[in-house]
């Protein structure tokens, strides 16, 4: 009951949820702030480092995780994803709103924007510090640079080998060997449901067609987590 549906049109399963990794990474160089004018291009800019570091988990063109972090989607879940988009279609994005001629992943490919969105990780930078607000920024070459990362994991992906695998993309190598420091925040497994046997899906789909007058019973994969479940 804390899962989620598409819609409220026939009988949905939850097939599986994804784990999460959440690391704060802090970057210093520069034992103070320097200005810009005086120390730009000899003191690094620890912005750009963070840059770096990010750059090796995700890719900032495309978004796509590394592949250490990525595991092989099963058949079930592929023809999930096409379900999905012949039921849902654009809805399946549409629905959450942008900016005016802004545009969404993939979204002339549905199936794979659905498994991106429910089976691969997916990072996000939720919050930073050492920034200070655009009003107060002076001409000063910050001494350290601070984001908090939090990565979705496939579902299949055990949390604390994916943050071993984190851990050593961020430390290992550092540009301009500068000072990183890590928080570790939280780990949490994912879930999925193994294929079921015929009879069992068969059994699902009559129950689902007799209550909702035929239609069709579906499975739906959450990109979020319920801890309890792994």
């Amino acid at each position: 009951m804390d899962s989620g549906a598409f819609d409220y049109d026939q009988l949905w399963m939850t097939s599986s949820l994804r784990g999460i990794c959440i690391i704060d990474l802090k970057v210093e160089i520069g034992k103070a702030g320097y200005h810009s004018g005086e120390v730009g291009g000899i003191v690094p800019e620890t912005f750009r480092v963070i840059r770096q570091l990010i750059d090796r988990l995700d890719d900032p063109v495309t978004g796509k995780v590394c592949e250490e972090l990525r595991v092989e989607c099963p058949a079930f879940k592929k023809a999930e994803a096409e379900f999905m988009a012949n039921h849902g279609g654009e809805e399946m994005f549409r629905k959450y709103g942008v900016v005016d001629g802004a545009k969404y992943t993939k979204e002339h490919d549905i199936p794979d924007m659905y498994l991106d969105n429910v089976w691969y990780p997916n990072l996000s930078v939720t919050g930073a510090d050492g920034l200070p607000p655009i009003a107060s920024a002076g001409n000063v070459v910050r001494s350290s640079t601070s984001v908090r990362l939090s990565m979705r994991l496939c579902p299949a992906m055990n949390a604390k080998e994916g943050e071993k695998i984190i851990i050593q993309k961020l430390t290992e190598n550092v540009p301009y060997n500068a000072k990183v420091t890590l928080g570790m925040g939280h780990a949490g497994n994912g879930w999925s449901m193994k294929e079921l046997q015929p009879w069992l899906t068969q059994s699902i789909k009559e129950a689902g067609a007799m209550f909702y007058d035929g239609k069709p019973a579906g499975s739906y994969g959450m990109g979020g987590s319920i801890p309890f479940l792994s």
